[in-house]
């Protein structure tokens, strides 16, 4: 039983095994067939594609291609413009080197003609050269003179001549230079305002406020600067606190302003309490000292000088010409002067000596205003005696005294004279004596220096030099170059205020005796 139910078995399965070989043989015929089908459809997708990219490649051939056709035919189009301009140049060349050869041609006659020419002249220099010598040796030998000899004859001929005519044309040029004297003069003041123009602006604006120590400036300056800017602001003057030791310069041009600064400062300084406030009180305090001593000096000039009937403000202006100086000269003190030298000349020549002084006290008063137009001061003083009332005569001498306007009294060129000479003596106007001396030296040892001169004085002041010259040693006309040339040595090598003027002196003198 057990054999049988093993051979059964054994027929099922194989039975079944032969069920699977079936069913996976019938499956892989399908599979083959399948894929065969996927490879033939492959293939077919494949030429497709293939003849698509093919058809591309041909369109993309043919734009390539047109293209540079296109550029091809571009660049030859410009080619041929380009062979047509080289063309039309080379034509253009070949014109101009035909001239040229032909200008050549006519040059190279031109050229030989000259080289002919210039053969002809050198023999024809020859023939002059050789007539010249033959000329001069004739001429020598009738003068009796070589052609040096002459030559230096005609030279010192032709010197004195020349000479001569440059002393005329210097006189001539002076007289012409005399019609045009305003112009000139405007010319020589402006250079030497630019001479002094330092030295004055220092004196008519600074002024210097000594210091015990160096201390008291670090008080004046205060916290932040408090005190010196409150004290600026109140009196109108710059304090300018430097490096110079021991010293503070109080900057302005009013000069009643900067007294009323230096007092006001001392006292500050002498007190010891400096701040805002005190400086306030301070300045206010001095502001009316200083207001109270300008109407007190103008009263008590007019009472010395015995001047009455003076109207107040003029007296006040006449206080304020304490605190001006002009070129170093106190101005109070030099309209005192003017007044006192024109009442002594108005007497001597019998006219009104008090008007002549008081024109003289008053013939600055335009330079003292507190507020100052643009007028000469001349002008502006006369202005303001005809303001107050003064005499006609007065007002006229006040604005003449500068040739501003025209005289038309005697008592106008007395305080003009008068004025030049209080500014003009020696020591005026800053200038020493010593200084004043060697001047007048330098001027007569620099004039004996020259040939011919025989004495020399500096008079006026210096304001004139008088050379005497020996009438057998310089003629008329040397003399007169000796005058221009002393004069440019002096205006190059002196400085002087004003002008010089140098006065040359030829007598000739003729002497016999009747016996």
């Amino acid at each position: 039983m057990e054999w049988i139910f093993i051979g059964i078995a054994i027929g099922l399965v194989a039975g079944g095994g032969i069920a699977v070989w079936l069913s996976t043989t019938v499956m892989r015929n399908k599979l083959m067939a399948k894929s065969q089908q996927v490879l033939k459809d492959a293939e077919e997708k494949g030429e497709m594609i293939k003849k698509e990219k093919n058809l591309q490649a041909k369109e993309k051939f043919l734009q390539l291609k047109s293209e540079h056709e296109k550029q091809c035919n571009e660049r030859n189009s410009k080619l041929q413009q380009v062979e047509q301009k080289l063309k039309q140049r080379e034509q253009v060349l070949t014109q101009k080197v035909e001239e040229l050869q032909k200008k050549s041609n006519e040059l190279k006659g031109v050229s030989d003609n000259l080289n002919n020419q210039i053969a002809v002249l050198n023999k024809r220099q020859e023939e002059v050269e050789k007539v010249y010598r033959e000329s001069v040796e004739k001429l020598e030998h009738i003068a009796g003179l070589s052609a040096e000899e002459a030559k230096s004859q005609l030279i010192e001929t032709m010197k004195d001549e020349a000479r001569a005519e440059a002393a005329n044309s210097i006189i001539d040029i002076v007289e012409e230079a005399k019609m045009t004297a305003n112009e000139q003069a405007k010319k020589i003041v402006i250079q030497s305002i630019q001479r002094t123009a330092t030295e004055h602006a220092v004196e008519n604006t600074v002024s210097v406020f000594n210091l015990e120590n160096e201390e008291v400036k670090g008080r004046i300056i205060g916290r932040e600067g408090r005190n010196i800017r409150t004290f600026e602001s109140l009196t109108g003057i710059e304090v300018i606190i430097d490096d110079s030791p021991d010293a503070i310069i109080l900057s302005g041009f009013d000069p009643v302003r900067r007294e009323i600064a230096r007092l006001a400062l001392h006292k500050l300084v002498t007190d010891g309490r400096i701040h805002p406030a005190r400086i306030e009180e301070v300045v206010a305090k001095t502001r009316r000292q200083v207001e109270q001593e300008i109407n007190e000096v103008g009263k008590r000039t007019c009472i010395d000088l015995g001047i009455l009937n003076m109207n107040h403000e003029l007296m006040r202006m006449i206080g304020r010409m304490k605190y001006r100086s002009s070129y170093g000269q106190n101005l109070l003190q030099h309209s005192r002067e003017v007044a006192n030298l024109a009442a002594t000349m108005a007497s001597e020549l019998g006219l009104n000596p008090k008007l002549a002084k008081r024109a003289g006290l008053l013939h600055d008063i335009g330079k003292v205003p507190e507020n100052e137009p643009d007028l000469p001061h001349a002008i502006l003083g006369m202005q303001l005696a005809e303001k107050y009332k003064e005499h006609p005569d007065v007002c006229n001498a006040i604005g003449a005294h500068h040739d501003e306007t025209e005289m038309n009294n005697l008592i106008s060129p007395i305080i003009q004279v008068c004025d030049a000479i209080s500014g003009a003596r020696p020591g005026a106007r800053r200038e020493v004596v010593e200084a004043y001396i060697n001047r007048l030296n330098k001027l007569e040892s620099m004039a004996m220096t020259y040939p011919g001169v025989v004495k020399t004085y500096a008079i006026q002041a210096g304001r004139e030099l008088r050379v005497i010259v020996g009438a057998d040693k310089l003629s008329d006309t040397e003399a007169n170059k000796l005058s221009y040339d002393l004069s440019k040595q002096i205006q190059s090598e002196m400085t002087y205020p004003g002008q010089i003027k140098v006065t040359v002196i030829r007598e000739t003198r003729s002497i016999n005796y009747a016996k």
